[in-house]
């Protein structure tokens, strides 16, 4: 017998939870009945069945309604309103979310002290987003059922799916139902679908630290020093806290110190376009690797689609082409400022809009340059420079002619340049996502050494293992100081979501 959805017109009341536990597991009960019904009924359209009318089902939402300021620790930047009032989300996927879902009930919960409301949106799921495994949903139709598709079910819809809130150019009116979360369910969900179909990467395998790179040799590394991890040990402690090493299409290697259970799953035949590798943690808090390609555009996209994962950190780890004299093939260059000129975000986040650095980040880059390369210091700046990197959207930028660009170059007080690193950073800010880069420098255009082929090779073999791991201890850094420490107001406006 089919199970029959939460619609809004059936007798399913709206409740109160003051327990974020129990709030979570009515979301999940009323998710989990209306994709399943979704689910049934389409698998019996394809198997021939005649729909009668129309079949809909819809998100469940969580609604929180104060009419007094909330009563908050000052140094914590999320998990309240910003005025009383009725604000509210649609939500998705509480299997994936659960953590995070507690998490952000909890505190406004705790922040306000009134009861969350749980209840059944009005905002459909669309058919596709109800098969979280990445099904070619037209692909079990035949042509004469793929036209009733539309007439049957809901689709995705681009009318709902926008960043306003992200922007900062939704308009929080008093009097009116704000968002509780800077995105609504239909948006996380065709992000999640994005996410397997760029990455190859079921979204559950993603971690909460992020680091994008642009060469395959640090996909090796990374690779090496994950199975070096999941290895047997004399002392399984030492490598106890990564449960398992997951591929593209989820091949697992597990480990060993933790359990016998063997690898699984199959390696794809041909890698995705924009590859990712996760070191799984507890509650998420491990390391995924995305190699995001050359490029502006590619560094957006998966940026986009990252951010409803609602990371707590991400970074760029790649090379650049270093711009002053003093600098050497294999330093390092941590930026602390940006020239967006690559163009990729000016709609959504205009050229006045400065991208600052952080400090908490900063730090743990820094620091772990120094523990990796065993430098400190005034000896630390042999090896690491700290300045502005330029961002283009030009490979062949260095063909623009000499005297301009080191005018340009000379103006901006630029050390290093690349074609991603801007758009990365500029993207965690828009999203409220602690960002940084560290960048290798792998040649020198104004001065002569040029990228060849045998230079490269052997600057890469040199270099990569070295910087990769300096990246691994950063994001570890990162993750003992702690989310609420991360996730800090200098990326929040005047008006911003409850949710983080």
């Amino acid at each position: 017998m089919s199970t029959l959805p939460f619609l809004p017109t059936a007798p399913h009341e709206v409740l109160f939870f003051i327990d974020a536990a129990q709030a979570v597991a009515r979301v999940r009960e009323i998710y989990d009945a209306n994709t399943a019904y979704l689910r049934e009924q389409f698998q019996a359209m394809a198997r021939g069945a005649s729909p009668v009318g129309r079949i809909s089902a819809t998100y469940p939402y969580v609604a929180v309604t104060t009419t007094k300021p909330p009563l908050i620790d000052k140094r914590l930047s999320f998990g309240f309103v910003p005025e009383p009032g009725r604000y509210a989300t649609t939500l998705t996927r509480p299997d994936l979310f659960e953590f995070y879902y507690k998490e952000q009930f909890g505190l406004l919960i705790e922040n306000h002290g009134v009861p969350l409301e749980i209840g059944v949106s009005s905002s459909p799921i669309p058919i596709h987003f109800a098969f979280n495994d990445g099904m070619y949903v037209e692909g079990q139709l035949d042509i004469e059922r793929i036209a009733l598709l539309r007439q049957v079910f809901d689709l995705p819809n681009l009318r709902g799916i926008e960043d306003s809130i992200a922007n900062g150019t939704y308009p929080f009116l008093e009097g009116q139902e704000n968002p509780l979360a800077m995105f609504t369910a239909p948006r996380v969900d065709y992000s999640l679908h994005r996410l397997r179909h760029y990455t190859g990467s079921d979204p559950v395998d993603f971690q909460n630290f992020v680091i994008f790179t642009n060469y395959q040799f640090y996909v090796d590394e990374f690779m090496r020093r994950g199975r070096e991890l999941m290895a047997k040990t004399e002392n399984g402690k030492d490598s106890a806290f990564y449960t398992k090493l997951v591929e593209p299409g989820g091949y697992a290697t597990h480990n060993a110190n933790l359990s016998d259970q063997a690898d699984e799953g199959e390696r794809l035949a041909r890698l995705p376009q924009m590859p990712a590798y996760h070191l799984v943690g507890k509650d998420h808090s491990g390391i995924t690797l995305i190699n995001i390609g050359v490029g502006p555009s590619n560094a957006r996209t998966i940026s986009d689609h990252v951010a409803v994962i609602r990371p707590h950190a991400w970074m760029m780890l790649g090379h650049c082409a270093g711009l002053r004299d003093s600098q050497k093939l294999g330093d390092y260059v941590l930026a602390h400022g940006y020239v967006r000129d690559d163009h990729a975000l000016d709609s959504e986040l205009p050229l006045w809009i400065p991208v600052p650095n952080l400090a908490e980040v900063q730090h743990a880059l820094e620091n772990a340059v120094a523990s990796v390369t065993g430098l400190s210091g005034y000896n630390l700046k042999s090896i690491m420079r700290t300045g502005t990197i330029v961002t283009t959207g030009n490979r062949n930028w260095e063909i623009g002619g000499y005297a301009s660009l080191v005018e340009r170059f000379n103006q901006s007080r630029a050390i290093a340049l690349d074609m991603e690193s801007a758009v990365i950073a500029a993207n965690g800010f828009r999203y409220r996502v602690p960002y940084g880069t560290l960048l290798c420098v792998s040649d020198r255009p104004l001065h002569g050494e040029i990228k060849l082929p045998g230079m490269a090779n052997r600057f890469y073999h040199q270099q990569v293992g070295q910087h990769l791991h300096i990246g691994i201890r950063a994001m570890e850094l990162l993750r003992e100081t702690g989310s609420e420490t991360l996730h800090s107001r200098k990326l929040r406006g005047f008006s911003e979501t409850a949710f983080q």
